[in-house]
């Protein structure tokens, strides 16, 4: 391996590195989501890497085709621009409406009374909630899911463009594979490094009077990240 390659394998890392722990949007809706929908270690760990598969790989393909057509890397971080303010109102759509729908799941879920009175002059009480009735959990998590997925395919790795671009203008394709390679396992290997800590911390936490409002609040965390991506560039 040369001095040449070597350097940049170690940028291509660097960047994955940093460019996952400072976007936010990276880990906050897998947490939320895990932590919300009571989630196993090998459903969250699964989810995360579907995702950042999509994330990375929508980037590495629109590199390729960069490469394949002759775009420069300018043209390619302006497509990603524009992907980028696309996936942004994604998450911000998509973490309004779970916090409406947790919302509403939250009222259902309330338990209340009724009472009625037998034909032998007895009354009786009873309390109940209109939740199990009217939800499928696996089917609206498969949902979810799908759409979290969606909007990390439109979610741009700007930093690769350039990382990616430079030894293809060399003309050396595997160059390109290898940095492409250490690139996406940095940024999915961050990515559940910081979900799984994320999640063991939140573990120590009491939450049990809020488990109710659980789903509002992870659309809630969703939403908010959106809103820090698209008008705080986070």
């Amino acid at each position: 391996m040369s001095n040449e390659l070597s350097l940049l394998l170690i940028t291509a890392a660097s960047v994955g590195f940093i460019h996952t722990i400072l976007g936010p949007d990276h880990y906050i809706p897998f947490i939320a989501m895990s932590k919300a929908g009571s989630w196993s270690k090998v459903k969250t760990m699964w989810v995360t890497i579907l995702c950042g598969i999509g994330h990375v790989g929508s980037t590495i393909v629109l590199g390729f085709l960069g490469i394949v057509f002759g775009y420069t890397v300018f043209h390619l971080e302006s497509i990603e621009s524009y992907r980028g303010d696309f996936a942004g109102w994604l998450l911000i759509i998509f973490g309004l409406l779970y916090t409406v729908w947790g919302i509403r799941r939250a009222i259902l879920k309330r338990p209340h009374t009724h009472s009625h009175i037998h034909t032998d002059g007895t009354m009786e009480v009873h309390a109940h909630d209109h939740h199990n009735a009217h939800e499928h959990n696996e089917k609206r998590s498969a949902m979810r899911i799908w759409v979290l997925f969606t909007i990390f395919v439109f979610g741009p790795c700007e930093p690769l463009i350039p990382v990616l671009m430079y030894p293809a203008a060399r003309g050396t394709l595997s160059d390109v594979v290898i940095v492409c390679t250490v690139f996406s396992i940095v940024t999915i290997g961050t990515m559940l490094i910081v979900v799984f800590s994320a999640l063991y911390g939140l573990s120590f936490v009491p939450m049990k009077k809020m488990e109710q409002y659980s789903h509002a609040l992870g659309g809630f965390a969703i939403l908010t990240c959106g809103i820090a991506i698209q008008f705080l560039g986070l």
